[in-house]
């Protein structure tokens, strides 16, 4: 997190923006996620897990394999995979695994994406994130549930995509939308001018071979992938704006959708509510 925040000064307090080649920090501002040490509460809930590694390549940042961590608590039948979001780590859903662990012949993966938490990576990308879900569903199997929060929401489309399977259930909690205008956002917070901006998309185009705007959920998602789809959010949520979301529901209203206010977009993974709206619909499975 220091190196973000220091980060974010030096591009507040540059001057002449117009005139410096700023696409390697760009590059830093955009992809770099912030690896923040587990609490002891956390730590404790980790012990406890069944620890496994998992290798993936990465051909964009690293251009070689990344080795990423993941954490099992139980051996039942009923499978849920979690994938965390931005700036997260798997024991950021410590609430949620610690409620479903009460549930019967329940078997709970998660994961710190390549890039993120103790996994390996300095710089991390939605590619990664669902190239480390797809590797877990080809090692363990199937899922019957996936819950992903943020950008794990988006990776879990891109991985239930690219698997082939069916989850009984899918759970989709503040999903983000429209990445490309995330990072637009980002840049805008630390006034990168649009001609700096329109350089970064263009070496993205470069290295990804697509376009940042097709990196949408609403090009992603198929109607029919999931058995059933419930999807949490807080419409005043500023990192995953409504209006974006509102766009997608508006194709898919076979979705159920559940909207909680005052929790913004991390919180939402820690209120007690919608951990007990999670153990319900995991349960009913």
């Amino acid at each position: 997190m220091k190196k973000l925040k220091l980060l974010h000064r030096h591009l507040i307090a540059l001057e002449n923006k117009d005139s410096l080649d700023l696409a390697d920090t760009l590059w830093d501002l955009i992809c770099y996620s912030p690896k923040m040490s587990p609490r002891l509460q956390q730590q404790q809930l980790l012990d406890e897990a069944t620890k496994f590694t998992i290798e993936v390549d990465d051909p964009h940042f690293a251009k070689s394999a990344l080795t990423f961590n993941g954490f099992i608590w139980g051996d039942g039948s009923r499978k849920v995979l979690i994938t965390h979001g931005w700036g997260s780590k798997a024991i950021d859903f410590d609430e949620v695994i610690t409620a479903l662990k009460t549930i019967e012949d329940i078997q709970i993966i998660a994961f710190d994406a390549p890039g993120n938490g103790s996994s390996d990576g300095e710089l991390s990308n939605l590619l990664l994130f669902a190239k480390a879900a797809q590797a877990i569903i080809t090692k363990y199997g199937a899922p019957d549930v996936l819950i992903g929060h943020s950008l794990g929401a988006m990776a879990n489309v891109i991985a239930i995509n690219e698997t082939g399977i069916k989850p009984a259930l899918q759970i989709s909690i503040a999903p983000l939308v429209k990445l490309k205008e995330n990072f637009i956002a980002t840049m805008d917070m630390v006034a990168i001018p649009k001609p700096a901006q329109d350089k970064f998309f263009e070496t993205f185009e470069e290295l990804f071979e697509m376009q940042a705007s097709g990196f949408n959920l609403i090009d992603l998602y198929k109607n029919g992938a999931t058995n059933k789809h419930w999807l949490a959010f807080d419409r005043e949520d500023k990192i995953a704006p409504y209006p974006f979301l509102e766009e997608f529901l508006a194709l898919h209203p076979d979705i159920i959708i559940k909207e909680y206010t005052g929790l913004g977009h991390e919180r939402i993974i820690k209120d007690a509510g919608v951990v007990a709206d999670i153990v319900k619909l995991v349960s009913a499975i």
